[in-house]
């Protein structure tokens, strides 16, 4: 029996470590935390029974996921709960602009034909597009037209696509979706993050994994231990010696960290490519026990599952050019997540967990509770006063809490235009390290960020191809 080892537990490596499983490898996971989970776990950190996620909340493309359908997650208790608004941009003039599952239903709330013209077609070909763009950028697409159609739009910053648009609540929405890339909006590629949760929220929405997302998490750990693979937590690898001999290996890790472990093992130019990635801007989060919800004053955003705070596309545009220049914004884009709108068993009686981000400067040492607080204040007046209790996580502790989050950077890198189509490195296969056997499947390879597992799978492919299984 084939043996694997892979190093990091989060989505990616438990998705590895499953499939691998599957094929009959004999397979360990080494987790350097006490938790299994990574950016998926799920706590109840400020209230008891009140469950918080700790990263990754919100899962269109882990719902549409085409390795977690072949680990079938649904048999080992994942189910997913879709809110009837899928995201609010509330704006100072008291309405909102509103994302709704059906694109033409979307266009007419934003009075924005255009918005329909832009993403009825992929979405209504997402499994298809799914299928090229969750894979490296260097192979012959299985869709071309497609794909060609999806790049040429993806391609474009987000501010060229924005001045297309004529009403402030479909500039304002669009923008709000485009700033999950957090990268300045004027660059080339700019609109790929944006072009992708768009039209991922059109065919599959923005759904929750009841319970939390912990019950990903649980789901895949259901998988691995159903074909007899280990676990093993608190075991945290300093140095390749620190393994014992594998037919494969698997890194979920951050490039650099994959570097410092193969040391000489790695070819100088592996090595530098590795050592050069770049993380991008931080995440400040703070949750929040909320008695009643949030008080929106636009009253339609209480049926989102995700809030937009940034105003204006101005607002949006400048705040996210900062923080890339290492400038903390007087008004932050903040993102809240009403999970509970969904999902009322995280909530306990009438008090509701509300979960949020500010984009802050990679590294940022201040403290960003207040401009939280006062972002959802300024759309929700009253909001100070329904807080019960309240949790905060700087930067720095979101890198000590994951330290694949290096300087609080969720994403698993910066969204450069080269990170973006070329990440970790240029190569026809991005997963291998360039040593027999061994790969990198954390969110810095193809296609990123997010609690869907495509980059587990995509290198666990690989290395069942390596080992012709």
């Amino acid at each position: 029996m084939p043996t694997a080892i892979v190093v990091g537990s989060g989505p990616n490596g438990l998705a590895a470590a499953a499939k691998l499983c599957r094929a009959g490898l004999d397979v360990t996971v080494l987790e350097a935390s006490s938790t299994f989970g990574g950016g998926a776990r799920s706590s109840q950190k400020v209230l008891p029974g009140l469950i918080h996620d700790e990263c990754a909340a919100f899962h269109p493309l882990a719902a549409a996921s085409p390795i977690y359908r072949e680990l079938g997650l649904d048999r080992h208790g994942l189910s997913w709960l879709i809110p009837t608004v899928q995201c609010a941009h509330p704006l100072d003039d008291g309405s909102a602009a509103l994302l709704y599952r059906d694109v033409d239903t979307t266009a007419t709330n934003l009075r924005e034909p255009r918005w329909s013209s832009y993403f009825r077609h992929l979405s209504e070909h997402f499994a298809d597009l799914l299928a090229d763009v969750s894979q490296p950028v260097l192979r012959v697409p299985k869709h071309p037209l497609l794909f060609a159609r999806f790049g040429s739009q993806s391609l474009l910053p987000a501010t060229v696509v924005v001045n297309s648009m004529r009403t402030p609540s479909a500039q304002a929405l669009w923008l709000g979706v485009a700033a999950h890339a957090l990268y300045p909006l004027s660059t080339l590629f700019s609109s790929a993050v944006g072009m992708s949760l768009v039209v991922a929220a059109h065919a599959e929405g923005w759904p929750v994994a009841k319970g939390g997302s912990q019950s990903i998490v649980d789901a895949l750990l259901g998988v691995i231990r159903a074909h007899g693979g280990k676990l093993e937590g608190q075991q945290r690898v300093k140095s390749f010696d620190d393994l014992p001999p594998a037919d494969v290996v698997l890194f979920d890790l951050s490039p650099r960290f994959v570097a410092d472990i193969l040391g000489d093992r790695l070819s100088p130019r592996v090595a530098s490519a590795y050592r050069r990635y770049r993380h991008g801007a931080g995440a400040f989060k703070v949750d929040f026990a909320v008695e009643g919800g949030v008080p929106w004053r636009a009253e339609s955003a209480m049926l989102a599952g995700t809030v937009h705070l940034g105003g204006g596309a101005a607002e949006i545009v400048s705040g996210e050019a900062a923080i890339h220049r290492g400038q903390m914004p007087e008004r932050p884009f903040v993102l809240v997540g009403q999970q509970y709108v969904a999902d009322d068993s995280r909530a306990v009686g009438s008090i509701k967990p509300v979960w949020s981000y500010a984009h802050v400067p990679h590294g940022f040492a201040g403290d960003a509770t207040e401009a939280i607080i006062s972002q959802i204040e300024r759309f929700a007046p009253g909001f100070r006063e329904r807080v019960v209790g309240m949790a905060v996580r700087s930067t720095t502790e979101m890198s000590q809490h994951n330290p694949n989050y290096v300087g609080g950077d969720i994403i698993g890198g910066q969204s450069s235009p080269r990170q973006l189509v070329f990440r970790p490195r240029s190569a026809l296969n991005p997963y291998s390290t360039g040593i027999k056997g061994v790969y990198l499947c954390s969110a810095s390879t193809p296609p990123g960020a997010g609690a869907h597992g495509l980059c587990g799978g995509n290198a666990a492919a690989h290395a069942l191809a390596s080992l012709k299984c």
